[in-house]
């Protein structure tokens, strides 16, 4: 039990895919200049890590190490498409803004490295708590960059206004009192700067992490 916990524990923090392992950067810059995006990124990319560590773990014995690489594209790319039609069928503004980085899950290094690293040498089961354990890491720090610069960059949290009414002449909350959108916040070098500053949190915070 101990085992299984921290394969869902460790990625939450001190093995985190995105601030220790430097995994799935690219998407944490791209689409996280909104929570919804984010949201919904994490829920996919869940889904597919989860599903596909499970497919790839049952079919591990049978692979040829030859064409592993081309199994698991395979097994992703499924998953991937499934993703799609499910998005556009029940999120269809939201599938187009995603659209491209949806695709892009099938060469995130995230998911290839729990294939290649972990599916392929454990069974079913642990490997569904590997998947979950690290979209779970992964799904944290794309809501909180998200969390921030949506409501820094444009004053709202999932489209909702927060902050108040930004419109000249009808301004309320903060910004009857001045404060300004950080439209900084919505350029993709901030999502990097924002992740940049959870990394010196979390290695602030365990100092064997500055060690290694």
């Amino acid at each position: 039990m101990g085992k299984d916990s921290r394969l869902i524990l460790d990625p939450l923090a001190d093995n985190n895919p995105i601030t220790i392992q430097v995994l799935g950067i690219c998407s944490a810059l791209a689409i996280t200049a909104e929570l919804e995006a984010s949201i919904v990124m994490s829920i996919s990319v869940l889904f597919v890590l989860a599903v596909g560590n499970v497919v790839i773990s049952l079919m591990r014995n049978i692979i040829p190490s030859k064409i592993r690489i081309i199994v698991q594209l395979i097994v992703v790319a499924t998953l991937v498409i499934i993703v799609d039609l499910v998005l556009k069928a029940f999120a269809y503004e939201l599938s187009k803004t995603l659209s491209v980085f949806v695709g892009l899950i099938i060469t995130n290094c995230i998911i290839m490295g729990r294939f290649e690293a972990f599916a392929l040498g454990n069974g079913p089961w642990r490997s569904f708590l590997d998947g979950i354990g690290n979209s779970l890491g992964y799904a944290i720090i794309l809501i909180i960059v998200g969390f921030f610069r949506e409501l820094l960059g444009s004053g709202t949290l999932l489209g909702y206004p927060v902050l108040g009414n930004p419109i000249p002449g009808e301004l309320t909350g903060l910004y009857a009192y001045g404060y300004e959108n950080n439209g900084f916040m919505l350029l993709s070098p901030m999502a990097l700067i924002v992740v940049g500053i959870i990394i010196w949190i979390q290695r602030t915070r365990n100092k064997a992490l500055i060690e290694d």
